[in-house]
């Protein structure tokens, strides 16, 4: 079985670090970024099964790469988990109209992490 295919696009690095670690450990294949333009463009190029997002994000916010990824074929179908510091409020309600569901970092560990893209990817 193929591995799955994950992009992290996360700002902070000892987050980002961590999750690729995580990530890397359960055997999935993972791309990182720390921007979300470098996070679109390998969304765009390499089509992950599915994205951790971050949404307040250097260079393009997490919210309009969300928005640019939905407009490619691709990107229309492809899950996508925003993670955020931001308690629930307008950025949560905007991700979820752009199809995503949202994660606050303080709420959940990395294992619940796992677990949510395990059942997002129906694994």
């Amino acid at each position: 079985m193929p591995k799955k295919i994950l992009l992290i696009v996360e700002d902070d690095l000892p987050s980002l670090n961590a999750m690729q670690d995580k990530f890397i450990a359960e055997k999935f294949e993972v791309f990182a970024a720390n921007d979300g333009k470098v996070g679109e463009q390998i969304a765009l190029s390499r089509h992950p099964d599915l994205i951790l997002l971050g949404i307040l994000m250097p260079k393009k916010h997490g919210l309009a790469v969300l928005r640019d990824i939905r407009k490619d074929d691709w990107g229309k179908k492809v899950p996508v988990l925003v993670l955020t510091n931001l308690s629930e409020g307008p950025e949560h309600r905007e991700a979820r109209e752009e199809g995503a569901d949202t994660l606050v970092k303080s709420d959940v560990k990395l294992e619940d992490v796992v677990q949510k893209v395990k059942e997002k990817l129906q694994m």
